[in-house]
């Protein structure tokens, strides 16, 4: 998009602002921004937010952390073998411990690193809310469009019960 509006609908509730978004991608007049003061699944549903990756992460790490709880102390016992009683060097149930709470370190660092990174944090330079207003009480949606579909756009926010149209 080379020249393109940018217009932003402002709304005092969350349905009514996923309505507007809806409408806007549904006539795909645009590309779609929301801003809530807080969490609001009818604006992930209206933008079509799917199932986070963040617990594939999690995964990967729980059965990487409980890998490993099983390989160092397996590695460390054949390295420098202490028989003690004639028990066997590797016997499982002493290392479940090790592996067990390796795993749960392990799935929540992969859980918290993939959670800062797909959602693009620590933020260390950005640009604030377009208005003051998204972090205390109302609901935005900016909308990036042709200059020729601006007004379809204004009309489809005002139509859907925006309080204020800029742009």
């Amino acid at each position: 998009m080379a020249d393109t509006t940018q217009i932003l609908g402002i709304f005092d509730h969350g349905a009514k602002a996923a309505a507007g978004a809806r409408a806007i991608l549904d006539g795909d007049l645009g590309e779609v921004v929301a801003y809530s003061p807080v969490p609001d699944h009818a604006i992930d549903q209206a933008l079509h937010v799917g199932v986070s990756p963040v617990r594939l992460f999690v995964l990967i790490g729980g059965v990487l952390g409980c890998a490993t709880g099983f390989l160092f102390p397996i590695y460390t016992v054949l390295d420098w073998p202490l028989i003690t009683g004639g028990m066997p060097l590797i016997s499982i149930p002493p290392f479940v411990v090790i592996a067990f709470e390796l795993m749960i370190l392990f799935a929540a660092l992969g859980g918290m690193a993939s959670f800062l990174w797909l959602s693009g944090l620590p933020r260390v330079t950005g640009q604030p809310a377009p208005d003051d207003r998204f972090t205390n009480d109302m609901n935005g949606i900016s909308v990036t469009c042709l200059p020729e579909n601006a007004d379809a756009v204004r009309t489809a926010l005002e139509r859907h019960g925006a309080n204020e149209v800029k742009g």
